[in-house]
């Protein structure tokens, strides 16, 4: 099995190595430049302490943008000048710039809509961003990109947007996971909005709360997985342990409806969660989901401390939007078989 195999932890070590020693230095660095020595907390258990609220608001895209070419890090004047033009989107009021969309709007000028035809939200609903070093949350491949998609993916992606204009809703399967306020998955990476995590912690236990549809992440600190392979659930089974002052979640036994490529079942997280500073959490974590992806993947994430609660989610849009989406298909049929006779 992919999780038991020897040969999980060597790939793991491999894919980690070069991600840690810059993680590493930029703390040192930036430890050396505050001329501050930190230390991390405790718990009542003499675990390292990762309690509290941790906001995603970076600006950084999962892909490297092709503007960066080869440049790994931001310099000192690429922070300065980011950091203002964020300001200046923010104040400009302007349509909502989620994920990645920040920054292309900071480097090209060019602000693009995430849904001209309806209205979109405003930037009054996105949380303030950061700015960090990286150019790009995936570290491996070093090129910053996804690895190559697999020729199944590629079809039943292909298969899938042409199914989304033939039948929009031809009942609510039709529609998807988040609009039906099932699910955004977990872990839930997306950033600016709904992105923060509350991390509480036990002696036996760590719980992961998403901001993102309230999902709550129950983690057992545990030496090997319980749940047998046959049972497979939305947010997959996760286990935890302490590796030093990093905790350790594995994750597999996703169900196959959980994802968006084929063979989501046989996906296997890892996830590496480390303070490093008073105000700064690490967050890495290598994918190996080889029904899309010819290779694992590797992204990491800086979340900083949030001095405020989580504020509650309530998903009702799909919810009550369900029967007009699906009337209003049912008239547009019934139209086009009009227009026919």
């Amino acid at each position: 099995m992919w999780r038991n195999a020897l040969e999980t932890k060597f790939l793991t070590a491999i894919l980690r190595s070069s991600a840690i020693a810059c993680g590493a230095l930029l703390v040192i660095s930036t430890l050396s430049a505050q001329g501050v020595a930190w230390e991390l907390g405790r718990t009542i258990d003499d675990q390292p302490d990762l309690q509290g609220v941790w906001a995603n608001n970076t600006i950084t895209p999962i892909e490297r943008p092709e503007a960066f070419a080869d440049k790994e890090f931001l310099t000192d004047e690429d922070i300065k000048f980011l950091k203002q033009r964020v300001v200046d989107i923010a104040e400009e009021d302007g349509d909502a710039l989620f994920g990645g969309g920040v920054l292309s709007a900071a480097l090209t000028g060019d602000t693009v809509s995430y849904d001209p035809s309806t209205g979109n939200y405003d930037q009054s609903w996105l949380a303030d961003r950061s700015v960090h070093r990286r150019t790009s949350q995936i570290t491996d491949p070093p090129s910053g990109k996804y690895p190559s998609r697999t020729e199944e993916a590629i079809a039943m992606g292909n298969a899938a947007a042409q199914r989304r204009i033939d039948h929009p809703a031809d009942s609510w399967l039709d529609r998807p996971l988040t609009e039906r306020c099932i699910s955004y998955g977990a872990p839930y990476l997306g950033s600016g909005y709904n992105s923060y995590w509350q991390i509480v912690q036990s002696k036996n236990h760590v719980v992961i709360v998403q901001e993102m549809i309230h999902d709550v992440r129950v983690i057992p600190l545990i030496e090997k997985f319980t749940l047998d392979e046959s049972i497979k659930l939305w947010h997959g089974d996760s286990r935890g342990y302490w590796d030093g002052d990093t905790l350790v979640i594995e994750t597999a036994n996703y169900s196959d409806e959980s994802g968006y490529g084929p063979k989501s079942s046989i996906k296997h997280n890892v996830e590496y969660l480390t303070r490093i500073s008073e105000e700064e959490l690490r967050y890495e974590i290598i994918t190996n989901d080889p029904g899309v992806f010819a290779t694992p993947y590797t992204r990491e994430i800086v979340f900083d401390h949030s001095p405020g609660p989580i504020y509650e989610y309530a998903c009702h849009e799909g919810n009550y939007g369900m029967e007009y989406i699906l009337s209003g298909h049912r008239a547009e049929e019934r139209f086009a078989l009009e227009e026919e006779n």
